[in-house]
């Protein structure tokens, strides 16, 4: 089978064509969720994979008038997912050499401060505004309602600010990820991103049980936290 036709592989399912990269990527994305409620390692290079599959689903429209519609966000967010997540891996891994290795979970979850919540809460609101504000100036050549591009700008930056605060071992992550997916699906569904669409609802449920998974583990947890956290504040 040649390159192009194993990039261009789809089901049609109730005449909607759905390529296999999309169902595999997400398949990837899941698993890589599952990894990171059980706070393992192999989770980010997981989910990289996950990334680079779904980036080619979302930027096809760039090249491909027949696509679905462009969502500049859902691509972008796909390479600061990739980038971010090396950040991750390389954190767990530290992490992980100082509870002394082997298969035990990587790190030990906590809250933000208020200072770390205050400084990602105003991140989030700058980027908000400023990539609804990009994606349009991109997008000036295809129609559509100024609300499309909001919620794409809080889906690309709500996601980035998720991973790395999943990286950092933050409880909020989970929450972050409850609000990405309350936009995500919707908007996922009306773009003819089915699958997408679909497994974002599952990412829903698997957010729930991590939330409680990771809190749990935080009252279990020694209050002295988060061995990296302490070496890097003495820094």
């Amino acid at each position: 089978m040649s390159l192009t036709a194993l990039y261009d592989a789809h089901l049609t399912v109730a005449g909607h064509p759905i390529t296999w990269r999309e169902i595999v990527g997400n398949a990837f994305g899941f698993a890589s969720a599952v990894g990171g409620l059980r706070r393992r390692v192999w989770a980010w290079s997981v989910g990289i994979v996950g990334n680079v599959l779904l980036f080619t689903v979302f930027v096809a429209a760039t090249f491909d008038a027949q696509a679905q519609q462009p969502l500049f966000g859902q691509a972008g967010r796909q390479v600061f997912f990739i980038i971010t997540s090396v950040y991750g891996w390389h954190r767990w891994r530290a992490q992980q050499r100082l509870h002394g290795g082997g298969d035990a979970p990587a790190i030990d979850p906590r809250w933000a401060t208020a200072r770390e919540r205050l400084r990602y809460l105003v991140a989030g609101l700058v980027g908000v505004v400023v990539c609804q504000w990009a994606f349009a100036l991109v997008g000036a050549g295809w129609p559509a309602p100024r609300w499309y591009y909001w919620c794409d700008a809080w889906i690309f930056v709500g996601s980035i600010l998720a991973t790395y605060a999943m990286a950092r071992g933050w409880n909020d992550f989970w929450l972050m990820w409850l609000a990405v997916d309350a936009v995500g699906v919707p908007l996922l569904w009306h773009s003819g991103y089915y699958p997408s669409a679909v497994l974002y609802v599952f990412y829903g449920a698997l957010c729930v049980a991590g939330f409680v998974t990771w809190w749990r583990a935080t009252r279990a947890t020694s209050p002295t936290g988060d061995p990296l956290e302490s070496q890097e504040v003495a820094a």
